[in-house]
């Protein structure tokens, strides 16, 4: 009897696409097996594009003169032992005679696509193949999607995207890598890594963190009065000269507190306007990763997988990894339905009713067939039940806030009315800023009231206002001046670092404008994750609770590549754009191709001559505490001997913890002896990252360590599993010269 082969992206899925599929079905090593059907899956990529030795034995050695290193046919090989495995029941499955289709039922995008591809090649395979599309892993999307599944030649331009984009990262990030590395081996302990997307999201990063370190704050002084108006109405302003509510000297400050205590100003100014905010578009995968690193410290990975899981164990929301923020006319059909469903929870019911309510769905930021292409939305699936006692407490994080954008988004705006207020006192004026939400709107699905979550800045926080009149009175009841200091740019977090990708390295806020810019974006939604991932990998970023902080190392590598086309988001923000039209077949595979090499032949030969005999500056960190050389860096540590002195033999060494050391530490440990501060970025042996202080301390042979200054450390415990470590009181022994 023939059979259909199924091949999923993990044995889930595979086990879910079962229970839908005729059976019964019997469990095998790697695969399930019914009458008609078998379903085996591909574990993710066991597949990859093999390493330059693989085409020569020559490129073992890594040499200039050999790059750049282009293969005319591309090898695959096995990722690894337990892929191994796997593949070795793929390839055969697919070799059994009465197997005569193939389904590819990976996920469907161009990652899914490429899984399949691979395997299937690396397996031999000429079997006929089709696709299966899916968007949501319910029973009834997954038997509809089983009866059109679509001709394997469909997919063509889809897969040639796929290759395009994985061989193009090969070329550009192996030649890269290996030119930069060869020219700069003496300078940096171990490879330099380069790639085409996660080099211009570095070099954007590391313009950041030059901002924050050529920044010198200023002090600055702002005045906040209390008025009572009769009738104990009171209110909060902040005196303002012109536009500008800071004051530049702290005696200046202090006249106008001097002459405004105890005194009655006048209400000269009170406006009063209407604002509409518009409900926020529904989520793709970017919009989510940033919501859920603002609202939970998620990373995008944590994201990710929380709404991978959703979709795949679930069957609770839609397919994540998509670009789109609207949804395909066709589906306004379960708008309601799915309305209902979740309406069935009661912290969703009273917002699900409204949608329900509605004659006429407001559709116009909802659906748009031109801004969906492959997928759509992320949005809650329309299926018997969501089994959310099964949710793990980021799945329900997750859930919750596709839910409420789902009902926000069929919503009416919400409405607030802003008033301005002037009270003048003397020849002073005070500004005040009045809110008061009018209509909730789509916020109150999300249960505000009123937006109070403002934080205060320099015009003064957002209040709701007693009424008054323009002309009356308000006495002065309290007043004083307050010291300020002007704070440089923040740090990018996972949040606004993946926004900022997305519209290629443009700072952008406003939705619509964020959605036109989309196409130019550093990345995919589905890679960005591990784009970030990599470069704390390479020992280019670290985290620093929700921040992402550059190492010198990251630093060091941008200012070496100068203005490389390499470190440009618009070069690599391109690239995507073609490759998507290589999807549409509005662009070549063969042409893309080609220019990639082009590419990176002038990147060989520029970062060729751009390295050669570049040397990084070395630091200088002060007397040594024991023998009062100066300290100077070197590739392994700070230390007081070189070449030419060998010092006393006192040396900080930078490695700690699968962490290198910066100046600025190790300056702190050789001058106090201890950081005041944990600090971040360390790795526990089960991989996970912590913080903590450091103290330098003196063995027994008299030999000086850097060891963590914490109660499991003194202990001889070792270092914890969570991501943070509470610091402990200071302890230990100091050098004597900083004693």
């Amino acid at each position: 009897m023939a059979k259909t082969l199924v091949i999923a992206e993990k044995p889930s899925v595979g086990r879910d696409l079962a229970r839908v599929l005729p059976g019964p079905f019997e469990k095998h090593e790697g695969y399930l097996e019914a009458p008609e059907y078998i379903v085996t899956w591909a574990v993710g990529h066991l597949v990859q594009l093999a390493d330059p030795d693989e085409y020569d034995a020559r490129f073992k050695k890594w040499r200039m003169a050999d790059l750049p290193i282009v293969p005319d046919r591309f090898k695959l090989v096995i990722r690894d032992e337990r892929s191994r495995r796997q593949m070795t029941a793929i390839k055969r499955l697919l070799g059994r005679a009465e197997v005569e289709l193939v389904v590819n039922a990976c996920d469907a995008g161009r990652e899914g696509e490429l899984i399949f591809a691979y395997v299937y090649e690396k397996a031999g395979s000429k079997k006929a193949v089709k696709r299966l599309w899916l968007n949501s892993m319910t029973r009834s999307a997954v038997r509809a999607a089983f009866e059109r599944l679509r001709p394997g030649p469909e997919m063509a331009s889809l897969e040639a995207a796929a290759r395009s984009r994985s061989e193009a990262d090969w070329i550009v990030g192996m030649n890269a890598t290996r030119a930069a590395t060869i020219r700069l081996r003496s300078a940096f302990d171990g490879a330099v890594s380069l790639g085409r997307v996660q080099t211009p999201t570095l070099a954007i990063m590391a313009q950041r963190e030059q901002e924050i370190r050529a920044f010198t704050p200023e002090p600055y002084w702002v005045v906040d009065a209390v008025f009572e108006a009769s009738a104990e109405r009171v209110y909060e302003g902040r005196y303002h000269a012109g536009a500008n509510p800071r004051i530049g000297a702290a005696e200046q400050a202090a006249a106008i507190v001097a002459a405004c205590r105890g005194e009655t100003g006048e209400i000269t100014k009170l406006e009063k306007s209407q604002r509409r905010e518009r409900p926020p578009l529904l989520y793709d995968l970017t919009s989510l990763q940033s919501d859920a690193s603002s609202r939970y410290g998620f990373t995008l990975r944590r994201t990710l997988a929380a709404a991978q899981r959703l979709y795949e164990e679930h069957a609770a929301l839609t397919y994540p990894r998509t670009n789109s923020r609207f949804l395909p006319s066709d589906m306004t059909g379960v708008i309601k339905p799915i309305a209902r469903l979740v309406g069935g929870q009661r912290e969703y019911a009273q917002s699900a009713q409204y949608v329900l309510g509605l004659d006429v769905l407001p559709l116009g930021r909802v659906v748009n067939d031109a801004r969906v292409t492959d997928h759509h939305a992320i949005i809650p699936t329309l299926a018997e039940r969501h089994p959310i006692e099964k949710f793990s407490d980021d799945d329900r994080k997750i859930y919750d806030l596709v839910v409420r954008r789902f009902l926000a988004a069929f919503h009416p705006d919400a409405v607030f009315e802003n008033t301005r207020v002037e009270t003048t006192v003397l020849e002073h004026v005070f500004r005040t800023r009045g809110k008061l939400m009018l209509v909730p709107g789509w916020r109150g699905v999300y249960g505000e009231q009123l937006d109070s979550e403002r934080a205060d800045d320099d015009e003064g926080r957002e209040q709701q206002l007693p009424v008054l009149d323009k002309g009356e009175s308000a006495s002065v009841s309290e007043i004083a001046s307050q010291e300020k200091e002007t704070k440089p740019p923040r740090r990018y977090t996972d949040g606004s670092l993946v926004r900022t990708m997305e519209t290629a390295g443009k700072l952008v806020d406003d939705e619509e404008l964020r959605e036109a810019m989309k196409d130019s974006g550093i990345g995919t939604p589905a890679t960005r994750a591990a784009i970030i991932e990599r470069l704390i990998q390479v020992g280019y970023v670290e985290r620093d609770g929700r921040a992402l902080t550059v190492t010198e190392k990251g630093l060091n590598v941008i200012r070496l590549l100068g203005e490389h086309a390499l470190t440009s988001p618009g070069l690599t923000g391109d690239w995507e754009h073609r490759l998507a039209n290589i999807e549409t077949g509005a662009d070549s595979r063969k042409a893309f191709m080609g220019d990639i090499v082009k590419f990176t032949s002038s990147t060989v030969s520029e970062l060729d001559q751009r390295l050669k005999g570049v040397r990084i500056p070395r630091a200088t960190l002060g007397p040594c505490p024991i023998c009062g050389r100066e300290i100077v860096e070197n590739r392994r540590g700070y230390s007081c001997w070189s070449r030419d002195d060998p010092g006393c033999g006192f040396v900080v060494w930078k490695g700690k913890a699968s962490k290198q050391l910066p100046v600025s530490v190790a300056r702190e440990l050789i001058k106090a002896g201890r950081t005041e501060k944990p600090v971040s970025g360390f790795k526990g042996r089960s991989g996970r990252s912590f913080r903590a202080r450091l103290a330098l301390q003196q063995d027994e042979e008299g030999r000086w360590r850097v060891e963590f200054d914490e109660p499991w450390a003194k202990a001889g415990a070792r270092p914890p599993e969570a991501s943070e470590v509470q610091a402990a009181e200071p302890a230990g022994p100091r050098p004597a010269a900083a004693a």
